[in-house]
């Protein structure tokens, strides 16, 4: 049986590379590639630490990109500074030599080719902005051809968003970050007519990262995955931390566990709701997960990253 083909397109915040890390115990997968795009993160340490990830999991054969695309809505650089602690974690650093390529190519330029010589679609995973699918598609048009679907950790539908306003104060609360980052790539993607399939703050607010999980991850440090799983969860776990992309990137695992709807759906580009992703009837039409199973997802993930 053939492997679905999948493309991995992160922002480097600290759930980011645990979906990279995820996607990568998946055997049905063939991930052709992960692109970085620089908008939860310094993009030069997330590039680094997503590297040493590849190398640490056995796919040092897998290239890494940097996207050279930017936001209209910066992450708070609170955010970002994550992906320097991430790249620094011992773990990632006991090898002196970093085995997986950096491509000179941007990450943009990257999608673009790749998915040109794909042998057949290819799943988008994107678990930050949209914004390098968005100047991809703008690139070469012609490439929406060969994206079977994109599986998207993004948007607030019927929740508030988490866009605070002590954060932003132009902003009324309505958005998530990764729409809110670049609302008007989000529309560009959504006026294409690829399948889109949403795993938005309804969901994951659902989802918790507990000190539980983190303590199971704890007792399978003996396998390294486990113990940088359990690292990176513990350097979160004193804040409100939400399954947000590793439940989004479980769904290519196992999809039985989520159950989805139909929403028909626009992106607010303009004023205080920018980057708001709004239900409204004769808008885009796209797949949304609204339910999971949150003991199989759990046990699933641990299961996963026992390696």
């Amino acid at each position: 049986m053939s492997k679905q083909l999948v493309l991995m397109d992160h922002d480097g915040g600290v759930d980011d590379y645990l979906s990279t890390m995820l996607l990568l115990t998946m055997e049905h997968i063939q991930l052709l590639g992960v692109v970085v795009t620089p908008a939860d993160c310094y993009v030069q340490p997330a590039v680094s630490a997503t590297r040493k990830i590849l190398d640490l999991m056995g796919h040092s054969k897998i290239p890494v990109a940097e996207s050279t695309v930017r936001g209209i809505n910066p992450f708070p650089r609170l955010f970002r500074r994550d992906s320097f602690v991430v790249d620094n974690l011992p773990i990632l650093n006991e090898r002196e030599i970093i085995q997986t390529p950096l491509l000179k190519e941007s990450g943009q330029s990257f999608m673009v080719r790749i998915l040109k010589e794909a042998p057949s679609p290819v799943t988008i995973m994107v678990t930050g902005p949209l914004t390098t699918l968005a100047t991809a598609l703008d690139i070469a048009p012609e490439i929406e051809a060969k994206i079977k679907e994109i599986v998207w950790m993004g948007g607030a539908l019927n929740v508030p968003g988490n866009v605070s306003k002590d954060i932003e104060p132009r902003q009324d609360g309505s958005a998530e970050w990764n729409a809110y980052w670049d609302p008007i790539s989000c529309d560009r993607v959504w006026q294409t007519s690829i399948p889109i399939i949403l795993c938005p703050l309804d969901l994951t607010n659902n989802v918790p990262v507990t000190s539980e999980l983190v303590h199971q991850m704890g007792k399978q440090r003996r396998y390294p995955v486990s113990d940088l799983v359990g690292q990176c969860y513990a350097l979160v776990i004193p804040q409100d931390y939400y399954f947000w992309d590793v439940l989004a990137t479980a769904y290519l695992g196992h999809p039985e566990f989520y159950e989805l709807r139909e929403e028909e759906t626009v992106i607010v580009t303009t004023g205080v709701s920018q980057g708001r992703t709004k239900v409204e009837a004769g808008g885009r039409k796209i797949r949304v997960m609204y339910n999971v199973d949150k003991e199989q997802f759990y046990a699933y993930i641990l299961q996963q990253w026992a390696r």
